[in-house]
């Protein structure tokens, strides 16, 4: 019998944990009157994450966290917004009408603020491999010293890329907080990315994997930290010129939130459990239903009677299992305890034959490739090495079958070669899935004299398309009737479309007022506009769009009604009704199409009447 609790509900504990899911930043611990640590809730951190510009507090009280100069400035360039957009580049795309991959080409952090809405909880498994802080690579340079409408007017104004990447060498004053601020933002802006189920993997080294857990700690939540594997990156015994020869690297990975379920088996491991039990539903070994070193609930902890009226009590009434609570709660016991088998005085589950084993944190064996592997995959597929280092597609095709479902979106912000994206398409090909990657790439330009430059690559970016194309294309060509999305549609990172066309009275002589009619910069197409209008409104960048036309205009249609969009022709009363007999869900307008406002307001009653649940919009 349970018994009563004879109070109140903690609403403090339990705020704190609603703080704790939409903000894990602000979470730290203090302690009580009585010296006893206790959970509680940083309000300088919070009143950053609320507020519109940095927020300075002098004199903070001492806490358990993670601190270094620039760390609120790092924290207020993750919530400043920017004045951009992704601009559709065909030329560089393999398949683009019908492809659900994404190579964004441009600065991550911006890369990774446009694509909040579209792609919001919507990514299980996030992976990158970002500069390693050695001394020798270099950190993106960020600029956080100005103000939010001087970020602001140089975001939507700014398009050159150069100057983006920085050396950041260990005689650096801040080398180890320029790199923690160039990771703060984007780790912030990713987990909003993530489903709830959804985990983030990210490869480092000794340098900075200390700071990269505690930083991870601070984003996802310390709860979330699933693992820190190991990867055996090199073959042999090391030739380092320290004291101890290094063959390892790290693989760090938390989750979305602590609701379980993030990662699966590893399809390459060897099963370690034995299953000595069939039924008609296959083989299995039992588990005990009972389980210690689970966080403690309420919910969890009941006396459980089995079907012959048997009482089955907890680890806290039993010695041997001291600590222990059941893995599922009492409603689900009564309604699948036919699932249950009762044994030798103890509850068991049935955990069935699956193909894999669980996860180990150990990736040595040769299965999960070395650096060498990724190396040897680049000159192979491009005739050079162009990339220092690249990831193998062994270890990211394992990463990706542990985490990703076979239907899910993958992403990596510091795309590097592409070995991401080749691994999805690997994986999709040899277990039947459907996984999406996105990608994001800095069009950092190849060094004067280099390989790649020799080689016809401008940019890096140039050369991890490439390598996707020519992966895309060996897929492709040892299929046989299999289908299996090899593409890739290419965004590129760029001004808003939206021209500047802000001045004072003072500065705007009469004679120029018509050249600010038009609010669309001249040279954008109407597909740049389209894809504005879809990150707008939050639409995934990789719905099918095709062109249509209706009353004499071209028109674009995202996903057969999802979107209609009319650019650059008059807006007629015959159209309107055409757009509207469609019972399209959107429709976007430009404002200089409408001869006036009462063509506007005619606009409107059109749709009230003969399409009301439209949503109509116009710019």
């Amino acid at each position: 019998m349970e018994k009563l609790k004879m109070h109140s509900s903690d609403l403090t504990e339990r705020n704190i944990g609603k703080l704790a899911e939409l903000f894990p930043q602000v979470i730290t611990e203090t302690t009580d009157a009585d010296g006893n640590p206790i959970r509680s809730v940083d309000f300088d951190l919070l009143r950053q994450e609320l507020a519109s510009e940095v927020v300075v507090v002098e004199g903070a009280a001492e806490r358990y966290q993670l601190d270094w100069p620039g760390k609120r400035l790092a924290a207020f360039a993750a919530n400043t917004p920017i004045a951009k957009t992704l601009r559709p580049l065909r030329e560089a795309s393999v398949d683009f009408d019908i492809t659900k991959n994404l190579f964004i080409e441009g600065d991550n952090l911006d890369a990774l603020k446009l694509l909040q809405e579209s792609f919001l909880g919507k990514v299980k498994l996030i992976y990158i491999d970002p500069p390693y802080n050695t001394g020798r690579d270099f950190v993106y340079a960020d600029d956080f010293a100005e103000s939010r409408a001087d970020y602001l007017r140089r975001s939507g104004q700014t398009t050159d890329l150069g100057g983006r990447l920085v050396a950041n060498p260990d005689s650096n004053g801040r080398f180890h907080s320029d790199w923690l601020s160039m990771m703060y933002p984007r780790l912030k802006l990713a987990r909003n990315l993530l489903r709830d189920d959804g985990v983030i993997f990210v490869s480092i080294d000794d340098n900075e994997v200390a700071n990269l857990v505690k930083l991870c700690e601070e984003v996802f939540g310390a709860d979330n930290h699933l693992a820190t594997f190991i990867w055996k990156s090199k073959s042999g015994g090391a030739n380092d010129s320290g004291e101890v020869a290094v063959d390892h690297e790290y693989v760090v990975c938390f989750s979305r939130t602590n609701s379980g379920h993030a990662l699966g088996l590893d399809p390459g491991a060897v099963a370690t459990t034995s299953y000595n039990n069939q039924d008609e539903h296959g083989r299995y070994a039992l588990e005990r239903l009972d389980k210690q070193n689970l966080q403690y609930s309420a919910s969890l902890d009941y006396d459980l009677v089995g079907p012959d009226g048997s009482i089955y009590q907890l680890g806290h009434k039993d010695p041997s299992r001291p600590n222990a609570v059941w893995r599922w709660a009492k409603s689900r016991v009564e309604r699948d305890i036919d699932q249950l088998v009762f044994k030798g005085g103890h509850v068991y589950t049935k955990n069935y034959e699956k193909a894999g084993g669980k996860p180990r944190s150990l990736f040595v064996e040769e299965r999960f490739g070395r650096t060498r592997t990724g190396s040897t995959e680049v000159r192979e597929l491009l005739g050079g090495s162009y990339f220092d280092n690249p990831k193998p597609t062994k270890l990211l095709s394992t990463i990706a079958a542990i985490a990703a479902s076979d239907d899910a979106v993958v992403l990596d912000f510091f795309a590097g070669s592409g070995s991401l994206g080749h691994a999805v398409m690997d994986l999709n090909v040899k277990d039947g899935g459907s996984r999406r990657f996105i990608l994001v790439q800095l069009p950092e330009r190849t060094p004067d004299g280099s390989d790649a430059r020799n080689a016809g690559f401008e940019s890096l970016a140039d050369v991890s398309r490439k390598r996707l194309e020519v992966a895309g294309s060996n897929i492709r060509s040892s299929l046989t009737g299999q289908q299996t999305d090899v593409g890739f549609r290419t965004l590129k990172v760029d001004s808003t479309n939206l021209a500047d066309v802000l001045r004072s009275p003072v500065d705007t002589a009469q004679s120029t007022l018509t050249a600010f009619e038009d609010s669309i910069k001249p040279e954008r197409t109407g597909e740049d506009l389209m894809f504005q209008v879809m990150l707008e409104w939050g639409l995934d960048l990789s719905l099918p769009i095709k062109t249509d036309v209706m009353a004499g205009c071209p028109i674009f249609d995202v996903d057969d009604g999802v979107l209609l969009a009319c650019f650059n022709c008059a807006i007629t009363t015959d159209l309107l009704k055409a757009l509207a007999s469609r019972q399209p869900l959107r429709v976007v307008f430009r404002d200089s199409d409408f001869e006036s406002d009462a063509a506007r307001i005619n606009a409107e009653q059109i749709f009230k009447e003969l399409s009301p649940a439209t949503e109509l919009r116009s710019f």
